[in-house]
């Protein structure tokens, strides 16, 4: 596993430290680090494997257990992305962000992509990886189409009232949780966000840049209309069955254009 020396220099330090605990049956890394593809911008994923039956006690010390582990600047749980198990830290100096998720041994198989076992106490994780591959979250065009022209309408309202930040923010979810995804797709990689989405599909990104405005009613007009031709052809270029909202697309695009003060 290659990884730039400051993340290389904090794996031979913790992971020592983190042995000498005896409840920890074993450690791997995610992400770019698993993946092969780290920089010197990228995170650590460390994943750390307890026994069953100690998950329980070890969760009400993380906190305590990283500060002994790693060099603790600040840290929080991981709540807000939907993972309680996690605590997001930053650890240094050097500064590094370092993702510590703690699973019971049980559970250390479901996952979405491996991660690379770094180590492992009895050979336990590597027999739970090989019995069980990876299930990616599957890609939901019709919970999207679902939900688009409503999104639209609501962007639209926000226009007219002048709450160009609510805009802004906005188009920022349109692309993180609709044209992100699909233009990964298109480019055959997983669909997660904009998360290198220049790398990873370069001419879809290029398209994209027509969905950013600044803080000016017009531009953010302009960006959202983009928005919308976007998810438009890149909908139909997938070639999924769909059950279109036909109505609610025309009704929520003339909005949209009656806000503009255009026609359709």
């Amino acid at each position: 596993m290659d990884a730039p020396s400051p993340h290389t220099r904090f794996l031979h330090d913790v992971l020592p430290r983190i042995r000498s605990d005896v409840r920890v049956s074993g450690v791997a890394v995610a992400g770019s680090l698993a993946g092969g593809t780290p920089d010197e911008y990228s995170d650590v994923d460390l994943v750390v494997v307890v026994d069953d039956e100690a998950f329980d006690a070890v969760m009400r010390e993380r906190l305590a257990l990283i500060g002994s582990w790693a060099p603790l600047v600040a840290g929080f749980t991981g709540e807000h992305v939907g993972e309680p198990r996690l605590i997001v830290t930053l650890v240094g100096p050097p500064l590094l962000h370092v993702d510590f998720k703690f699973v019971r041994a049980r559970d250390f198989a479901e996952r979405v992509e491996d991660p690379a076992v770094v180590w492992d106490r009895d050979g336990r994780l590597a027999d739970a990886l090989a019995q069980r591959p990876p299930a990616a979250a599957p890609f939901d065009l019709q919970w999207i189409e679902d939900r688009f022209w409503i999104w639209v309408h609501y962007g639209a309202t926000k226009l007219g009232r002048g709450e160009l930040f609510e805009v802004v923010g906005f188009l920022a979810y349109l692309r993180e949780t609709v044209l992100g995804p699909l233009a990964a797709r298109r480019a055959g990689a997983a669909p997660r966000g904009v998360r290198h989405l220049e790398t990873v599909a370069p001419e879809e990104a290029r398209d994209l840049r027509a969905t950013l405005c600044g803080h000016d009613r017009g531009d953010a007009g302009r960006a959202l209309l983009a928005a919308v031709e976007l998810y438009r052809r890149w909908r139909d270029d997938a070639g999924a069955v769909l059950d279109h909202h036909d109505e609610a697309e025309k009704l929520a695009v003339r909005y949209l254009r009656d806000v503009l003060g255009e026609t359709d």
